[in-house]
């Protein structure tokens, strides 16, 4: 069975505001989503509109930030956001501060991210959790759609960055296959589809991250869909005794 993939990403939404009501923004950028469709959000906009942006003025660093920005060549006020939203600081050396964040999520800077900002005194932060937001926006879409927000992560031993989510609602995020056999009849015993994840990536290919398009609504995952919003991308942190490397 051959499968196809659309994304087609909305053009045209304004600059997002803390307080700003996302779905009605999607609903009214002309393109139709139906219920088998994946709306894929970028962190940037969801973290916005949630209000989730610090002027760094107002950030007091401690000691152990002024250290650790004159050990990695950064602002104190950004590496003590960094510090606030983590749980661990993993690596810290080469000018790269490596962390796990509240989440689970293991990224550069907890996340922290000084891009497509009004203001060059400004950060955003994480959603506080990214899971909720995306069952929320999901409920307030017409016909419901699935929903991923979606991050760019460097990805250990590769070059470059890739989208995956970080909030997931009515998507499954594992395909788990294990058991199934291959085309041979062979038995699977190690194969688990990152769907979420994918999802972003492919939405990411679709979208100019210069040019406002921060939404993406990708086609043809319907048989990935689920009535109920799901486990979300927390499914997909791996649990830390499975961690071979930190």
């Amino acid at each position: 069975m051959s499968w196809r993939l659309e994304a087609e990403p909305l053009r045209g939404l304004p600059e997002i505001e803390p307080g700003a009501d996302l779905a009605s923004l999607i609903a009214a950028a002309g393109v139709e989503i139906g219920a088998g469709d994946v709306v894929v959000v970028s962190q940037k906009a969801v973290s916005k509109a949630e209000g989730r942006i610090v002027r760094l003025a107002g950030v007091a660093p401690s000691q152990r930030a002024r250290d650790l920005a004159a050990q990695l060549g950064k602002e104190p006020e950004v590496v003590q956001l960094v510090l606030d939203e983590s749980v661990e600081v993993l690596r810290a050396e080469r000018g790269v501060l490596i962390t796990r964040t509240r989440h689970g999520l293991v990224c550069a800077n907890a996340g922290v991210d000084r891009s497509n900002l009004p203001d060059a005194g400004l950060a955003c932060l994480l959603p506080a959790d990214p899971d909720a937001s995306a069952r929320a926006l999901r409920a307030a879409l017409p016909g419901r759609p699935a929903v991923v927000i979606a991050d760019s992560f460097g990805r250990a031993w590769r070059l470059g960055q890739a989208d995956v989510a970080i909030g997931c609602a009515g998507l499954r995020p594992l395909d788990d296959r294990r058991g199934t056999a291959d085309h041979g009849g062979r038995r699977l015993a190690a194969t688990v589809d990152a769907v979420a994840d994918q999802a972003a990536s492919a939405a990411a290919l679709a979208r100019d991250k210069a040019g406002r398009e921060a939404v993406v609504v990708v086609r043809g995952l319907e048989r990935y869909i689920t009535e109920e919003d799901g486990p979300g991308a927390a499914a997909i942190v791996r649990p830390l005794d499975e961690d071979l490397f930190t």
